[in-house]
């Protein structure tokens, strides 16, 4: 009881607006005089009026007397208008430092002119399973509700991104108390209310928490850059299981193999090669892929670290020095890079094509040294119907490399236009096979 209400002042509701603009499209307005003239307030398409407001409900907490509040990025992405309400109904706009859409933390700022009660991180990884905690927030919008639960299980990868490492708990968490502090006993945040498994919709015990180390790193960059600086290491790696471990010579299965080691990276540059299996970085081992990640990203720009990994049956150690990370473009950025660089998708012949991304090559499992263009469709009445399929690679158009859609278009326009046959080299899950298609 102490504890709740010592905490309780610095948990926060946060409620936002978005501005959503009608097109002529929309329903007219109903006349003035008529019996369904009050209706117009709901559908909001009154004259002089531009659009209606959205609003969405979740939680968050105070970390300093200046006035700092982390949440979910997901309670405030899109917002126009972000408002704080405090257990004493105090209420102020609050305007957004920074976000971070990979760990889903965000920080706000409010001023109030006074200094604020705040709750101060704690250390996530000396949380056990089976430690009571506490999770104050605004469920359903209720506001200042605790509920109270134990530790479920730690470092969870629920498939929600790069860096998952959730806490698992049984507290009953629901719509509302997103964003909001998981607290343990001594009343320190351990976890940002994040995430609920539930074929409901509604709290069923498993609930999931960003751990505080990792929202304490994220908010601390956010807040002296108004942006995320993670390290980069500049490798693709594998998962180690019990045949791979047995082979390294490990007593069990541990680390990250590297499966690729990227052109003047900072592994190249350190003398990391392919098939060097990663156990320690720094002072940390190294469990699995995730961890290898989470350890790089949260490492210092710059920072030179010592890597302890096995190479043939031998552990060896090198030192590496840590660079920026540059993070994935939007889907916006990525469209209009992809037109500038040739590699947006083109249609010619019958056949849709697409370049090699990182992504293109991560869903389909391409290997880094295929090179071509991805079929996506084909026209099922052109000469190509039978012969190409969905996901062929082509690697080759008349006999000449094409490593992105626009090189294929500009070979098979080239084709169409001469009124020649065009060969095709296509690589079909490792199998090579030429085609001659009449164009």
């Amino acid at each position: 009881m102490e504890l709740t209400k010592r905490l309780s002042p610095a948990v926060v509701n946060i409620s936002t607006a978005q501005t959503v603009e009608f097109g002529d499209e929309d329903l007219p307005a109903f006349p003035e005089g008529s019996p369904l003239e009050r209706f117009n307030d709901f559908f909001g398409n009154r004259p002089g009026r531009d659009g209606r407001v959205s609003r969405s409900l979740g939680s968050g907490f105070v970390i300093d007397a200046d006035g700092h509040i982390v949440t979910n990025n997901h309670v405030i992405e899109g917002a126009d208008l972000i408002e704080v309400t405090f257990p004493n109904g105090d209420a102020y706009e609050a305007d957004l430092i920074g976000r971070d859409p990979a760990t889903d933390i965000a920080v706000l700022k409010i001023e109030t002119g006074d200094a604020l009660p705040f709750v101060p991180f704690g250390d996530s990884d000396a949380a056990e399973v089976g430690e009571w905690v506490i999770a104050i927030g605004n469920p359903l919008g209720y506001s200042g509700s605790v509920t109270a639960g134990i530790i479920s299980a730690r470092n969870r990868d629920i498939s929600a991104g790069n860096y998952d490492d959730f806490i698992q708990t049984d507290v009953a968490i629901n719509q509302g108390n997103s964003g909001g502090p998981l607290f343990n006993m001594d009343g320190e945040v351990i976890g940002v209310n994040t995430a609920i498994i539930s074929p409901t919709g509604y709290s069923i015990g498993l609930s999931f928490s960003v751990p505080s180390d990792l929202a304490r790193s994220v908010s601390s960059q956010l807040i002296e850059f108004g942006e995320t600086r993670r390290g980069y290491l500049g490798v693709r790696t594998q998962e180690v299981d019990r045949d791979i471990a047995q082979a390294y010579g490990l007593d069990a299965p541990r680390g990250a193999l590297i499966s690729a080691v990227l052109s003047d990276g900072p592994a190249e540059k350190a003398g990391l090669e392919r098939g060097d299996l990663i156990t320690r970085i720094g002072d940390r081992d190294i469990a699995d892929t995730r961890a290898l990640f989470r350890v790089v990203a949260e490492s210092g720009i710059d920072e030179d670290v010592g890597v302890e990994y096995v190479r043939r049956r031998n552990t060896r150690t090198t030192t590496v020095r840590i660079e920026e990370l540059e993070e994935e473009l939007s889907v916006e950025e990525r469209l209009e890079l992809d037109v500038e660089t040739g590699k947006a998708e083109r249609t010619v012949g019958g056949l849709s094509v697409e370049g090699l991304s990182a992504d293109v090559r991560r869903t389909n499992r391409i290997r880094p040294d295929v090179q071509g263009v991805r079929v996506v469709d084909v026209e099922r009445r052109s000469r190509a119907s039978g012969k190409i399929l969905r996901g062929d690679i082509i690697e080759e158009v008349g006999f000449e490399p094409v490593a992105t859609p626009e090189a294929f278009e500009k070979a098979m326009q080239a084709a169409i236009e001469a009124g020649e046959p065009v060969t095709l080299l296509i690589n079909r899950g490792g199998n090579y096979i030429i085609y001659a298609l009449n164009t």
